[in-house]
């Protein structure tokens, strides 16, 4: 079983840019997704130079963990715990990629970039469109209960909140969330110092 362990954070500032390893611009979409964290990806990924590689993914709940979320009665983890998923991901012809992403009704935009931080496999998206001004970064962990040295431009954890998933950000985005929950959502982002 493919497990992706992973901790997510709002990002203030643009303290990362030194940490930035290369670029993707990525467009992605959803062709299922449900209460029961199950979701289905098409990704394509662009660099600057080179082929563009596309992948579809599946997505589910780790066996014995249950739906997540508040809005299912279920505990989300705590802060500095990580989020435990199967995921199966499977390369496939960019071709079918944008005719899949056609199909999609729930779509999503961000440019990518991989960070040299240690502790992990980091990567920052920085959202586009409707999801805009949103950064985002992320750890994929070898272990659950793995040591994270989550760097200071990191300003509030957000690992296990639905609302703010890919597929979440896809289904409803940032842009059309009620304007109080979206300025206290970025005031957290960007409330402090860089």
């Amino acid at each position: 079983m493919a497990l992706e362990i992973e901790r997510r954070f709002l990002v203030r500032g643009e303290l990362w840019r030194p940490h930035a390893v290369g670029e993707n611009l990525i467009r992605q979409g959803y062709l299922a997704s449900g209460r029961e964290d199950l979701t289905l990806r098409v990704r394509l990924a662009r660099p600057p130079e080179g082929p563009m590689a596309a992948f579809l993914t599946l997505k589910l709940p780790a066996a014995g963990e249950g739906l997540m979320g508040p809005e299912l009665g279920e505990p989300i983890p705590a802060a500095g715990q990580a989020l435990t998923r199967q995921e199966y991901e499977y390369p496939i012809p960019a071709a079918d990629a944008e005719a899949l992403l056609e199909r999609c009704d729930h779509r999503l935009g961000k440019i990518r970039f991989g960070l040299d931080l240690p502790g992990g496999d980091w990567v920052l998206d920085v959202f586009e469109g409707a999801n805009a001004p949103l950064v985002v970064a992320e750890v994929e962990l070898e272990r659950a209960d793995g040591p994270v040295a989550v760097p200071p431009w990191c300003a509030l954890e957000i690992t296990g909140r639905r609302e703010l998933s890919n597929a979440a950000l896809a289904h409803r985005p940032l842009a059309m969330w009620p304007e109080a929950d979206r300025k206290a959502l970025l005031a957290q982002a960007h409330g402090g110092p860089d």
